[in-house]
């Protein structure tokens, strides 16, 4: 059940004047690395409850008239055709909505750099079209032994081969479509150019997991290395930041092991590093705003949890190794949580037993738990959705909100107009028929007032949904997890 635990005026408050030091700090330019996700933090969202999904993108919008921003986009990402699994869409794809949001929010997105280029066909291709579009595009190459040979790497045949991007603002904020981009790389090569120009300029690092300055094994340090289990992150005391403030933080493996490098890098460039450690690093002051740790710890382990369950359908399309559900066993082992911390599966699992069919539960924010079966009219997800809005509107069980009058002309629609197979309705269905009925029965009206009652809901299926259902429970900010079973024993799932 939702319980706010994060101060998000606080977060927005501290961390846009903590930037503002570190710009002073550095003589008036910054290089301000952008880890996560900028506009759709619903990670950060769930373990810190109270953490609005677009925090950080409100926090830059406080400080739009000194900002500008890079994208940077891995050219082999762009020949693979890599995709951003939470949204669907490609690499590529992603940096022109990256572009058209940060547009919306008033900010100037002055570049972006095609990293690790190799003249690939794709990237070439892309470029033009990029630069069709009315943007500069820069070119940063590979770099034999990167990052740790230093000698190569601080010279005119390292950083001095890339491009050197043109930036105008104070800040400049370097993010991506998603991880292994470059960012840092971009960075690090912005800082030579213009140390070679005169120009003073600085690094810092923006990511809000891990949370340097909370316990090492608290839940949403723990969520944190469960949402990572793909790229073998693991949460460690910050040894740097240990011996030289004798102070323990936590940071991550990649971090800690970097950060000789990266010592050695700053040296080599500016004559000395800034950083005494990867903590000093980041400015992050997400755990200062936390107000109700007992409401963050249990937001956490639920994620933990759903993470789990992720990577048990993962595995199950064959997106994910088996060595990752062991990793997730093992960080809810250290949480000290199983599968039954989440009632909504069991409840699930018992209605499909029951009935001998797919099943859904939710978990409303009162407490009660509501399930939904298959049906001839309806698939288990809108069946619980309808049961669900008539509990939150106080509705008898038995009053219909659609009648088969209303559903049946769907039904014949999709099977013998538009080709479907399956006649039973899917959410987005369901939801614009109960709107239309709104029009005319009070019952519809109150139910569908009740909609946004759902977000924060937790919901388990006993099969792997479709896309429609998932992404009709993503919209409704419901957190969904499945059982890694498909309904059907067919090779294809579309």
């Amino acid at each position: 059940m939702f319980k706010v635990g994060f101060d998000n005026d606080a977060y927005l408050r501290t961390q846009s004047e903590k930037i503002a030091e570190r710009i002073a700090k550095f003589g008036g330019k910054l290089y301000l690395e952008f880890g996560g996700k900028l506009f759709d933090d619903h990670h950060a969202s769930r373990v810190l409850p109270g953490f609005a999904p677009d925090s950080k993108i409100r926090m830059l919008e406080k400080l739009k008239d000194k900002a500008e921003v890079i994208i940077a986009i891995n050219a082999g990402d762009i020949e693979k055709n890599k995709v951003r699994g939470d949204l669907g869409i490609t690499y590529d794809q992603d940096v022109l909505r990256l572009i058209d949001a940060f547009r919306g929010y008033g900010l100037y997105v002055s570049s972006v750099v095609l990293t690790r280029w190799q003249e690939q066909p794709s990237a070439i291709a892309y470029q033009k079209k990029l630069e069709g579009l009315g943007l500069k595009v820069y070119r940063h190459y590979p770099i034999a032994g990167y990052p740790s040979n230093i000698p190569l790497v601080v010279s005119d045949d390292g950083y001095g081969k890339n491009e050197f991007v043109e930036t105008s603002r104070e800040l400049v904020v370097v993010t991506a479509p998603g991880p292994g981009s470059g960012k840092m790389a971009v960075c690090l090569s912005q800082i030579y150019h213009e140390n070679k120009r005169g120009v003073k300029a600085g690094y810092a690092k923006f990511e809000t997991f891990p949370i340097w300055n909370i316990p090492l094994k608290h839940p949403v340090n723990l969520a944190y290395e469960a949402a990572t289990a793909d790229l073998n992150d693991v949460n460690m005391i910050d040894p740097f930041h240990l011996e030289a403030y004798g102070k323990t933080t936590i940071n991550y493996n990649r971090d800690v092991e970097i950060f000789p490098v990266l010592n050695a890098l700053f040296t080599r460039i500016l004559g000395e590093s800034p950083y005494k450690s990867p903590t000093d690093m980041g400015v992050n002051m997400a755990g200062n705003c936390i107000v109700d740790d007992d409401a963050v710890c249990e937001a956490a382990r639920q994620e933990i949890i759903r993470r789990y369950y992720n990577t048990l359908c993962d595995v199950r399309k064959g997106n994910a190794d088996k060595d990752q559900i062991y990793k997730q066993e093992l960080i809810m082992e250290q949480a000290q949580i199983s599968t039954a911390n989440r009632p909504v599966i069991a409840a699930a699992v018992q209605k499909a037993e029951e009935t001998e069919g797919p099943a859904v539960a939710i978990q409303l924010n009162d407490g009660a738990i509501i399930t939904g079966k298959t049906s001839s009219l309806l698939g288990a997800s809108s069946a619980m959705l309808l049961d669900s809005l008539k509990h939150l509107a106080g509705i008898p069980d038995e009053v219909r909100l659609l009648s088969p009058m209303v559903i049946e002309p769907i039904q014949n629609l999709k099977t013998k107009q538009l080709g479907h197979k399956n006649p039973r309705l899917h959410m987005d269905e369901v939801l614009v028929a109960l709107s239309v009925c709104a029009l005319t029965d009070y019952n519809a009206k109150i139910a569908l007032e009740k909609l946004p009652e759902l977000r924060h809901c937790e919901v388990h299926s006993s099969v792997i949904l479709s896309q429609v259902d998932v992404g009709v429970f993503r919209r409704l900010g419901v957190n969904l997890t499945t059982e890694p079973t498909y309904q059907t024993s067919k090779l294809y799932h579309g």
